[in-house]
């Protein structure tokens, strides 16, 4: 297909996302390392180390500054990173001012700034998508609170549920990875300076100082430098994969529950086929599980950019720059394609009603074997239960039936109401509540 499917016309609708892409675009990234140059002129100014007047003349000509990607390819090409290329061409357009210029730091300095600047617009725009997923996801749990269907593990039908509490499970992980983001965002947005080594010894006495001020300018945190601490990036990493995962099971289960011969629950418009008329195919859906699988074979190779080779590691370094952006667009794509198909839901309760009242109400086994429990051994209320339900099958009645016209069982519960489907409904409720209650308001 394409070696860029994120950004190519055939595949990026899809799998894509434009505004993802933009904020991690080469334009965008070369304009956040001319501003963190600029930052560093001021800083550099605020504690003496170039004149004030020299870093706002620098300050003013690399805002006007034009530079493209193209331009700084070759030399990236050439030295592994693209700041020697852009210091180059910013100390040209300053003139007399331009050995000011980058005073103090190395490429890695400027390039992780610019990164992390990348990575709080990226953050900004998740937490909007998540919180938007998420009132989606409460409001269609608190809409079908009530809604009765047969519960499944391991693809069996287990026991009743709520449709409520199933869409609060897809909530579940999803409150988790937003009350999340405040740490992750302490982790990720600090301050990189260290010049050559790590140590900051090209500003001498005024490494912290400097470091501070740079902080300031950019809006970050201050600390010392991370050259070789990816503890930031690893984080980011494994949230977007979380998040997609995430966003993934709630695919899973809406391909799985579409199946024709179910048919319980759908969501978004469908694609078609080429040569069956009749199919509404779950692109959306499947889309969500591709990204997922896609994120996660990513974060392998990203997390081997946590060992980096003494004070600097070109080639370790590197692998964020191939993982990162990438994930960055399948969490983004992700949300985007989740958000679409919460708000379309569509389930077909009389369906779920026929799932729950079939099986001869072997779907209400458990309770009937813990109803016998309180007044037989263990394992005699459950064999009793087996048998019962062979008895129902054979007689073509349900097990409620059977166990209210045996002589042993039928006056110790009223087996009608006590294994009502029904009956499940305040259970599931509670817990349902319980998961979309460890909500916090987002500051």
């Amino acid at each position: 297909m394409t070696p860029s499917p994120f950004t190519s016309a055939l595949t990026a609708p899809l799998f894509g996302d434009a505004r993802a892409a933009e904020i991690l675009s080469d334009q965008a990234f070369v304009a956040h390392l001319v501003a963190v140059e600029a930052a560093l002129a001021r800083a550099c100014a605020s504690v003496g180390l170039i004149g004030a007047d020299a870093a706002q003349r620098i300050s003013d000509t690399l805002a006007q500054a034009q530079i493209s990607a193209e331009s700084l390819g070759a030399g990236m090409a050439g030295s592994g990173v693209p700041v020697p290329a852009l210091v180059a061409e910013l100390q040209q357009a300053c003139g007399a001012d331009g050995a000011a210029v980058h005073w103090g730091a190395t490429s890695q300095d400027i390039v992780d700034c610019a990164h992390v600047q990348q990575w709080r617009a990226l953050l900004a725009l998740l937490r909007t998508r998540l919180g938007a997923v998420l009132d989606g996801l409460c409001a269609a749990s608190d809409a079908h609170a009530d809604t009765l269907m047969a519960g499944r593990t391991r693809s069996q039908i287990a026991t009743p549920i709520t449709l409520g509490l199933r869409i609060a499970t897809w909530a579940q992980p999803l409150i988790a990875l937003e009350a999340e983001l405040h740490g992750l965002q302490a982790q990720l947005l600090r301050v990189q300076f260290g010049g050559a080594a790590g140590a900051g010894s090209a500003v001498g006495d005024k490494a912290e100082a400097l470091t501070d001020a740079l902080a300031r300018e950019l809006g970050l945190s201050p600390g010392p430098c991370w050259h070789l601490d990816r503890s930031g990036p690893q984080m980011l990493g494994a949230w977007l994969v979380r998040l997609s995962a995430a966003l993934a099971k709630l695919a899973r289960d809406l391909i799985i529950s579409g199946r024709s011969e179910i048919a319980e629950l759908r969501a978004g418009a469908g694609g078609g086929s080429s040569t069956m008329p009749q199919k509404s195919n779950p692109v959306a859906a499947e889309a969500l599980v591709t990204l997922a699988h896609y994120a996660a074979s990513l974060q392998p190779l990203l997390a081997q950019a946590a060992m980096p080779l003494e004070e600097r590691d070109g080639a370790a370094w590197a692998l964020e720059w191939l993982a990162l952006p990438q994930l960055g667009v399948c969490g983004a794509a992700s949300l985007r394609h989740a958000t679409a198909l919460i708000a379309d839901l569509q389930p077909d309760a009389a369906r779920m009603e026929a799932q729950l009242n079939s099986g001869h109400g072997a779907i209400m086994a458990e309770a009937a074997g813990l109803a016998l429990a309180r007044h037989l051994p263990r394992s005699a209320a459950a064999a009793k239960v087996r048998e019962a339900l062979e008895l129902a099958r054979a007689t073509d009645r349900t097990l409620a039936q059977v166990l209210a016209d045996d002589i042993a069982t039928g006056a110790l519960e009223n087996w009608g109401e006590y294994l009502a489907p029904q009956s499940a409904r305040a259970a599931a409720d509670g817990m349902r509540r319980r998961i979309l209650a460890t909500r916090k308001p987002q500051g």
